[in-house]
């Protein structure tokens, strides 16, 4: 399974997991073999469903990644909510964890793949549950798994983007790695591969710095070549169910700015502003870098304060059509 993460994520540090009793394991079709995830209902049968899908890199359905990340934010999302009488499904990405059966090379993957993917889980949710469509919320990456996903005619009550980047994925790269001011002698080469990728063709490893062969890793380029071909201001102007965007003002890896960018491109769009929340979906102190990064790696946090609340609110006021 790809290891990319937005690259300010460096924590190297063991996976953890919250437990939840009333946790349904649940299994859809994939192309080799079954896609695995996790149902936690709302109060009855027919409450609306959320389908949560995960960001970059080898994040699990809990939200967490051998990368570092011990957040459980999917995990403390899905437990607010169903708290507040919402359905969620939490799901592994095709070639991870439970669902690493589903295909042989878990890089060799794109949008439109993942996409497949989600038409899949939208199909076993409905037959599970009955609802007449699903929502879906799409965490960092998984914002952009989304937007693609609801440019087809599927049964979609409406969608949350959380961390969603509002420009291309090469300009966000780019913007990140400039953000560190070690890369600087690096950020010739890294523009030039950034571009070769944007334009579809393949970077030369070889005669890179070492650093950057793992950034350009060529398992990877193919992926890198596809994500970069999306705009998700082209996407979301398509979009005609319900939007929410969720963004964090403490977010190192996506910015306010984008979550203005996404909503300008839909004005019908909602956009719910949290000042505290940071990437993975937790409260830090202002301007703390070392608070941040560490809530990256601490279970113990709880869910921004009022985020699942205001999903909810999002749902419950557009009813399924």
């Amino acid at each position: 399974m790809r290891r990319i993460v937005f690259p300010l994520v460096l924590l190297l540090l063991a996976n953890q997991s919250l437990a939840t009793a009333s946790d349904i394991n649940l299994n859809a079709p994939g192309p080799l073999g079954s896609l695995g995830g996790v149902f936690l209902p709302g109060e009855v049968q027919t409450s609306p469903v959320v389908l949560i899908v995960p960001g970059s890199g080898p994040t699990d359905h809990d939200g967490n990644s051998p990368m570092g990340i011990t957040a459980s934010s999917y995990k403390y999302l899905a437990t607010e909510l169903s708290e507040r009488g919402i359905g969620t499904v939490r799901i592994d990405k095709r070639g991870l964890s439970s669902s690493a059966a589903a295909v042989e090379n878990g890089n060799d993957v794109t949008m439109s793949n993942y996409a497949d993917d989600l038409a899949s889980w939208i199909g076993v949710i409905q037959h599970k549950t009955a609802v007449p469509c699903v929502w879906l919320l799409g965490h960092s990456e998984g914002g952009l798994v989304v937007l693609v996903t609801a440019q087809r005619p599927l049964p979609i009550c409406g969608i949350i983007l959380v961390a969603t980047t509002g420009r291309k994925f090469g300009e966000l790269l780019a913007d990140q790695l400039k953000a560190n001011p070690a890369n600087a002698p690096l950020m010739a080469d890294i523009l030039k591969g950034i571009e070769s990728l944007e334009a579809g063709g393949k970077v030369d490893v070889s005669k890179l710095h070492p650093a950057l062969q793992q950034l350009f890793a060529p398992e990877l380029q193919g992926f890198f070549i596809d994500v970069m071909s999306y705009n998700p201001l082209q996407l979301i102007a398509n979009i005609s169910v319900p939007v929410l965007i969720v963004q964090g003002s403490q977010d190192l890896q996506v910015s306010t700015e984008d979550a203005h960018l996404l909503k300008n491109a839909l004005p019908d769009a909602e956009l719910a502003l949290f000042a505290n929340a940071n990437h993975v979906l937790k409260d830090v102190p202002t301007n703390d870098l070392a608070k941040n990064y560490a809530s990256y790696s601490d279970p113990t946090l709880p869910l921004a304060k009022g985020m699942a609340a205001k999903m909810a609110e999002f749902v419950f006021s557009n009813p399924a059509k």
